[in-house]
């Protein structure tokens, strides 16, 4: 039985939650598995867990390998689930209250940006769920991360099978003995991650009421915009250091909410002579081990960064931990602090430089389909109005409002969302054309198609060893592939 949290409002709570997907990319990619469960400030339950299927489309593919980690079928999410619009009903009606923090592990890069794009293909706003009426997010990823490089005493850490420090759900539950029976099932997942969040407060109650407050933006800006060098924990930086440095702000980023910052654990003397072109090869990705990389990255004050004072490292034993000395700081951020300006005018032309290549590249590489397009801009006043026109309209009515919508992505999505959420509402001509738009998504590009793909992947993974459970769902895959092949090409 699906179980709802039914609640007052209230002015401050977590609201723990969880999904289990498709794959990785958030545009294109499903939510199979939503659960979550609200507490108090304190971790406390409140109310029932959620804990809902979402049905799975017959335009979309699941990744083999991540239905293999995640255990769930297709077939289960169209016998247990919902649909995305009756989901998104019951997510506003039962989860958004007021003063609710949305947290979860990783979930501010994963499942707030699944969560977005569920949100946009289903008409409506892809943002006011985690920021209007009290509403924040936090993630507590870098959370654990902060903790085990500042203040590790009290709580077992993990390390990965090649010695290296693991900040993973499943082992940090493991190491501490946590209940997290059904690793990849979302409501264990929740439950796991309500556990570790209450192993810091026990263990590091300050640290903890810190880095929830630092999920304001505001207060992010505040501490990076001092211009004094600052903690940062990041998974940019890496394990050897538990992906914790020592930043400065270099310059206000071009982008509104967000700056460029140094990482003083690098001497800037190489970088401070480079030209654009030399700065733009040095900030690109590269697994050169010896290749000289530009140490600047840029926060986001809205993505609930971990960064703190410089003081919380003023002892001997936590510079250690993290491998940087307070002297090397002062070292560095004084060379840095003598060409700043310049430095920074030149790392400014090197970002535009870059963006300008993205766009470029993008305009010809990257034809995204509109399900993908969510951040081309902002709706419009008036397209948002008719947004929730749209999600109260009975379904014989949606067609009628495609003219009325200004946003060409709306007057494309509405006709998705009608085929995905109400299939046996469509008139003869509606299902002839999502019939063509399956068929499209499915064949196109013969060899390379997605679902010629999907058959060839599942022939890699059935030819090696596998479970008696992994055989099950690779079988169950491969009965979902033919089922929504078009009758014309299943023949």
């Amino acid at each position: 039985m699906l179980e709802r949290c039914r609640t007052s409002a209230m002015k401050n709570s977590f609201f723990f939650y969880d999904l289990e997907t498709t794959g990785f990319d958030p545009r294109s990619a499903r939510i199979m598995q939503f659960a979550g469960q609200r507490t108090d400030m304190d971790l406390q339950p409140i109310g029932e867990p959620v804990n809902l299927f979402i049905k799975l489309t017959p335009d979309v593919l699941p990744s083999p390998d991540a239905i293999l980690v995640t255990g769930i079928t297709p077939q289960q999410t169209l016998s247990e689930g919902v649909t995305e619009a009756e989901f998104l009903k019951t997510f506003y009606s039962e989860v958004v209250q007021q003063g609710t923090i949305f947290a979860g592990f990783n979930s501010v890069r994963f499942d707030d940006e699944f969560m977005r794009f569920l949100n946009y293909r289903n008409f409506y706003d892809a943002y006011e769920w985690h920021w209007q009426n009290g509403c924040s997010r936090w993630d507590l990823l870098d959370t654990v991360r902060m903790t085990r490089a500042l203040r590790p005493d009290g709580i077992e850490w993990p390390f990965a099978s090649d010695g290296k420090p693991a900040n993973r759900l499943e082992l940090l539950s493991s190491v501490n003995k946590l209940e997290h029976s059904h690793a990849h099932d979302a409501l264990s997942d929740v439950t796991a991650t309500i556990a570790v969040a209450g192993l810091i407060k026990t263990a590091h109650p300050d640290l903890f009421e810190y880095l929830v407050k630092m999920r304001d933006k505001k207060e992010v800006a505040k501490l990076v915009g001092k211009g004094e060098p600052f903690v940062y924990t990041s998974g940019r930086y890496p394990s050897s250091s538990l992906h914790t440095t020592v930043a400065v702000e270099l310059a206000k980023h071009p982008q509104d909410g967000a700056s460029l910052v140094y990482d003083l654990r690098h001497d800037p003397a190489p970088f401070l002579s480079m030209s654009v072109d030399e700065l733009v090869e040095a900030w690109k990705f590269t697994r050169d081990p010896d290749a000289l990389r530009l140490p600047v990255k840029t926060i986001k004050f809205n993505r609930c960064p971990a960064v703190a004072p410089l003081g919380v490292i003023k002892d001997t034993e936590a510079q250690g931990r993290i491998a940087l000395s307070l002297d090397t700081v002062t070292k560095n951020r004084k060379l840095l602090k003598a060409s700043q300006s310049e430095f920074a005018a030149k790392v400014l032309k090197t970002i535009e430089q870059l963006d300008t290549a993205r766009e470029q590249a993008s305009l010809v590489d990257n034809q995204l389909t509109v399900d993908e397009r969510l951040y081309e801009g902002f709706v419009g006043p008036r397209d948002k109005q008719l947004m929730s026109v749209a999600r109260a309209a009975e379904p014989e009515e949606l067609s009628d409002l495609i003219g009325d919508f200004k946003d060409e992505r709306l007057k494309s999505l509405l006709p998705l969302y009608k085929a995905r959420n109400y299939p046996s509402k469509l008139a003869p001509e509606e299902q002839a054309a999502w019939d063509n738009f399956c068929r499209i998504r499915l064949f196109e590009g013969g060899d390379e198609s997605r679902l010629a793909k999907y058959f060839a992947r599942l022939g890699e993974l059935a030819s090696g060893k596998l479970s008696g459970e992994q055989e099950y769902l690779l079988e169950e895959l491969q009965l979902y592939g033919q089922s929504i092949m078009p009758a014309d090409a299943a023949g």
